[in-house]
């Protein structure tokens, strides 16, 4: 950290072994101690008012400027500071150049406000520091995570009393697994499919065993190919590429007018690749339920269709939208993902717990066993350790979290809060509609819209002009909606992020779009409005030499 203004005296900072009991064990002295309380009061019982103090949205200061601070290469052989001094410095140095995710102000990204009791839960389970690889290392926090991972496989799947009591503490089969993120969720996904597709046989010991080329020689396949809408989120090339098949083997589908998978596309996509000499196989297909750019849903129940008529996976990437089943009034919008094979949520999204948490589910209950792992130290042979069949080896408890958090707000609960960010993100799109100024792109399914600054006069234009005249205009509407954006997120007040789009209805050249994401229950339509105000007075003020030359 940089050194600042606490002036102390390192005679007593020795490292050994009475200091290290000390820190180890308990705060070192009574000034340590009253400066942890003081902060973790405000943080425990005041978090947001804690946020909103000491945190700024999007400070101006530079990048550069702040790593000028942070040069110091060498570890010290002895201690440097207190705790106090830490804890001081935490806040008086770091926590004003942060982000405060928890403004309801701040709506540009998939991060938001957590509720207060998260770092309560948080600091359990971090006190606990349970290991969930291994029984021995976690013991009933194991049982909890199969409970809670049935819980959500129910949300997903709805499949009888009879089967989640079959499975729910089943030693032999797996409903899911809890991962660091919405990226190895989708890649656990993937190599499940993967491992299944090409499993061992007669002369030949799997995929995992022998590698992709043998697997390919052993199954008569030239290539393997993953199939998902172009707004597909890119822990899908990721994951290819781990795999081993190539980031260029997931291709993309294009999207209808809604920027929903073309169904049609789909279709063809799939007789296209099926006719190739010699053979591709589809590992599987890529439905989105709450795409990261515009929100979107895919057409889940005719993909599930499509998928089991050809006999290809079917995996949902719902990190997203995926708590959306919580809600009896909008849960339809997820029709269709009972039917898949595995399915990719997010705990750190819709269900507001802190940085990191993701799951997969499966409707096999017997699939993940394609995965499995031993090792004599740890996961043995006849074992039931969770580690057995999951990317992760050493991984904390966020099962605790969640299931914690499922009780203290309940389905209705977590209702309240996916209806309320599809409802203003609903307002805020007819907010958009009414000012000449702005021109919405992508509207609101779940709680995500796009729009652009398009004064009226552009809009006149871009209806009568000709496509190279078209295309000029969007390329200076382009560069006014990036400085429109960099600039309101200097000004530090609110923040929107920014994404660019293919070719659409508005423009024949990729278009520059605002991004709105709404989630925090404390933004209502009122400060929505209140960053449209913002953006057209920061135009009016600073870019009027961006706007498009008609």
């Amino acid at each position: 950290m940089a050194d600042l203004d606490i002036i102390e005296s390192k005679t007593d900072l020795v490292a050994d072994w009475d200091h290290l009991m000390r820190v180890f064990i308990r705060p070192e002295d009574d000034a340590s101690r009253q400066t942890l309380i003081k902060y973790m009061e405000q943080i425990l019982f005041g978090l947001h008012e804690f946020l909103k103090k000491n945190v700024g949205i999007t400070e101006a200061k530079s990048l550069k400027d702040l790593s000028e601070r942070f040069k110091n290469t060498t570890i010290c052989e002895e201690p440097e500071k207190k705790l106090a001094d830490v804890i001081t410095c935490l806040i008086r140095e770091i926590a004003p150049h942060a982000v405060n995710v928890a403004s309801p102000y701040f709506v540009g990204h998939m991060t938001s406000a957590i509720p207060f009791f998260m770092v309560h839960l948080k600091t359990i389970e971090a006190a606990l520091n349970q290991n969930v690889v291994k029984l021995e290392t976690s013991k009933v926090v194991s049982v909890v995570e199969k409970q809670v991972i049935a819980k959500i496989h129910d949300l997903i799947y709805r499949q009888s009393r009879d089967f989640y009591q079959t499975h729910v503490q089943n030693t032999d089969t797996t409903l899911g697994v809890f991962t660091e993120g919405g990226t190895t969720a989708n890649l656990t996904a993937l190599w499940v499919a993967r491992n299944a597709m090409f499993a061992p046989k007669e002369g030949f010991r799997g995929i995992e065993a022998e590698g992709i080329p043998a697997a390919f020689r052993a199954y008569g396949v030239e290539r393997c190919v993953i199939l998902a809408s172009r707004l597909a989120h890119y822990s899908l090339r990721k994951s290819a590429g781990l795999l081993g098949l190539g980031n260029e083997s997931v291709i993309p589908i294009d999207t209808d007018a809604d920027y929903r998978m073309d169904i049609e596309a789909f279709k063809a996509a799939i007789a296209r690749i099926q006719s190739e000499l010699p053979e591709t196989r589809i590992l599987a297909a890529v439905g989105i339920a709450g795409a990261t750019e515009t929100g979107t849903v895919d057409p889940l129940s005719e993909m599930a269709d499509i998928c089991a008529e050809n006999g290809i996976h079917f995996h949902v990437d719902a990190a997203w939208g995926g708590p959306t089943l919580l809600s009896r009034k909008n849960r339809h919008l997820l029709k269709g993902i009972e039917r898949s094979d595995s399915v990719t949520i997010d705990g750190h999204k819709q269900f507001y717990m802190p940085m990191s948490c993701g799951m997969v589910y499966f409707r096999d209950p017997e699939i993940l066993d394609v995965i499995a792992y031993h090792a004599n130290y740890v996961n043995r042979w006849g074992s039931v350790d969770l580690g057995i069949k999951s990317l992760a080896g050493s991984r904390e408890a966020n099962s605790l979290v969640l299931d914690a958090a499922l009780k203290i707000m309940g389905a209705k609960g977590y209702a309240l809060l996916i209806d309320h960010g599809i409802e203003s993100a609903a307002a805020f799109a007819e907010e958009i509609a009414r000012r000449d100024n702005f021109q919405l792109v992508t509207a609101p399914v779940l709680n995500i819209l796009t729009y652009r600054y398009c004064p009226p006069a552009a809009q006149r234009a871009l209806a009568l002009a000709e496509v190279s005249e078209k295309i000029r205009i969007n390329e200076e509407l382009n560069e006014l909606n990036r400085a429109l954006q960099r600039l309101q997120r200097e000004a530090g007040k609110s923040f929107v992020s920014r994404t660019t789009l293919k070719a659409n209805r508005f423009s024949p050249v990729d278009i520059v779009v605002l991004r709105t994401v709404v989630m925090n229950p404390m933004t209502d339509i009122e400060i929505l409005r209140e960053i449209l105000d913002e953006q057209e007075e920061i135009t009016a003020r600073h870019l009027a030499d961006h706007l498009p030359v008609l």
